[in-house]
């Protein structure tokens, strides 16, 4: 190995396959809703991680000090493709069933520090909540919405004749411990994602990746233009530096017995079409 340029601090400190990290993290723990997780802010032996050191210090070892969710939606794969064939960007939307709402749970502290320099591990592979059934494409079809204006323009492969997204409201609210209601944290929707699932779709095969039956695709944080339309408590707290009110307390990020509720509907002429509820609870260490 050549000494000539020093290896990332994070590399010798963590035992992960960098290229392979999300994928490992994320394939082990998808639970329907409602899920009960534990919250590694406690002493919990067997859900611990790192994060980066201070100064000479080694990497602090222990519970996550900045548990958060993730606003998503997820497709649920219909038909496949064989491997070694990637889908057309015009015929990608044949190979979605529908959608389900997503909460990718995530520890931050451990995350910013797995990222040095590429991707999160065990910051994020310890839960994944999706909501109870899947709300078929074709249900979504009256709500078709036009997507963003992609500037500068994609590549050929992820240029679509008539790009879309879904008018899908969406919101996020906390019930904290011993209260009987939750508080709003979020509105957004999913409109406002920049790219689409055949976009998505297209890009994650063009490589020959044969995706299959009833596989799992997030759609990442769904974060509208407004402060209060951000989908994860990093965005919404600017990273613990601004405390949100919630009902006389505040957070910055999750606590033992918060329970986060994911909620979405497309509105239609006198009736909604509606994707339940997806929600988990953060419960304290069983030690």
């Amino acid at each position: 190995m050549s000494n000539e340029k020093e290896l990332f601090c994070s590399y010798t400190m963590l035992c992960c396959a960098y290229y392979m990290a999300l994928n490992h993290g994320q394939t082990c723990s998808s639970k329907l809703t409602p899920c009960i997780s534990l919250n590694d802010l406690c002493n919990l032996d067997h859900f611990r991680g790192q994060d980066r050191p201070v100064g000479n210090s080694p990497p602090y070892f222990g519970p996550s000090r900045k548990m958060d969710f993730e606003l998503e939606l997820a497709a649920v794969v219909g038909p496949g493709n064989e491997l070694g064939k990637h889908v057309n960007i015009n015929e990608a939307a044949d190979h979605i069933f529908g959608l389900v709402l997503m909460n990718d749970w995530s520890a931050r502290d451990f995350q910013g520090w797995e990222c040095i320099p590429l991707g999160p591990f065990i910051g994020k592979n310890f839960g994944t909540t999706i909501s109870p059934w899947i709300v078929p494409l074709d249900s979504l079809e009256p709500f078709g919405s036009e997507a963003p204006m992609q500037n500068p323009p994609p590549l050929p492969y992820l240029a679509e004749k008539k790009p879309k997204n879904y008018d899908i409201c969406l919101e996020v609210g906390i019930k904290p411990k011993g209260h009987e209601d939750s508080y709003v944290l979020s509105r957004s929707n999913y409109k406002h994602l920049y790219w689409t699932i055949p976009q998505q779709i297209a890009h994650h095969t063009i490589n020959g990746c044969n995706l299959r039956p009833g596989d799992l695709l997030g759609s990442g944080t769904i974060s509208g233009p407004e402060p209060n339309s951000y989908g994860s408590l990093l965005e919404l707290t600017w990273n613990g530096q601004k405390p949100l009110s919630l009902g006389g307390e505040t957070r910055t990020f999750l606590q033992d017995g918060d329970e986060v509720i994911i909620s979405g509907f497309c509105k239609g002429d006198g009736y909604i079409v509606g994707f339940g509820t997806c929600s988990g609870k953060i419960l304290p260490s069983l030690v």
